[in-house]
């Protein structure tokens, strides 16, 4: 360097570590990328199926590259873990956003019968029924899918439990039963070849179950 060149300042950006008006930082882009990878798997595994879709292909609706599918995902079956836990995150807001909506809050039957309802709606959507219902089992296993649904919904399933409940009673024991029969309701529906009496049928049978807990 020219000793008698004065040196130039530094930028208030480089001074400070900060990213320039309108440049994205790494963050950012990383996340732009994983939510373009989810809404393209969610679109291909609810109309294709786990098994029938290419890592190609799902880059392409995603339009990023290959690499960048394994290098936030890991490959198809992580993007896929990624889709369910999305899908699986909407149906449990659906379904709190329906008891948060009860005429009475403090019923807590009322309160359980609205989860009710809004869940075997929301597992009536094509896209949610095949993702969690179908695809999730048979792309992540029976012991991952069902850990992702629990822990998603448990919550709310315990704390139904817990408001009809009598004190001594196994919470965590009846919610997990509850949990159970609430599964295999929609699966019931999602089987049926008359969806909208297996609806009600189904809807019967889990309320069946509530006298028990009180």
């Amino acid at each position: 360097m020219d000793a008698d060149r004065p040196a130039r300042p530094a930028s208030p950006a480089a001074s400070t570590g900060a990213v320039p008006a309108g440049r994205r930082t790494q963050a950012e882009r990383n996340a732009t990328t994983r939510a373009a990878l989810v809404e393209a798997g969610r679109t291909l595994f609810s109309t294709k199926g786990f098994a029938d879709v290419a890592t190609d292909e799902l880059a392409r609706a995603a339009g990023v590259t290959r690499g960048a599918l394994y290098h936030q995902y890991d490959g198809k079956a992580g993007l896929f873990a990624a889709v369910l836990e999305s899908v699986e995150g909407e149906v449990v807001a659906r379904v709190a956003a329906a008891m948060e909506a009860c005429p009475d809050p403090a019923d807590a039957q009322a309160r359980l019968l609205a989860g009710l309802d809004a869940y075997l709606d929301a597992c009536a959507d094509p896209t949610i029924h095949r993702i969690t219902l179908v695809e999730g089992p048979a792309a992540l296993g029976w012991r991952a899918w069902r850990e992702v649904g629990h822990r998603h919904a448990i919550g709310l399933v315990e704390e139904s439990v817990r408001a009809l409940a009598p004190a001594p009673a196994p919470v965590s024991a009846l919610a997990h039963v509850l949990m159970g029969a609430l599964g295999e309701a929609a699966l019931y529906v999602a089987a049926a070849e008359d969806p909208v009496t297996a609806r009600e049928e189904a809807r019967a049978a889990v309320l069946a179950l509530v006298p028990g807990l009180s």
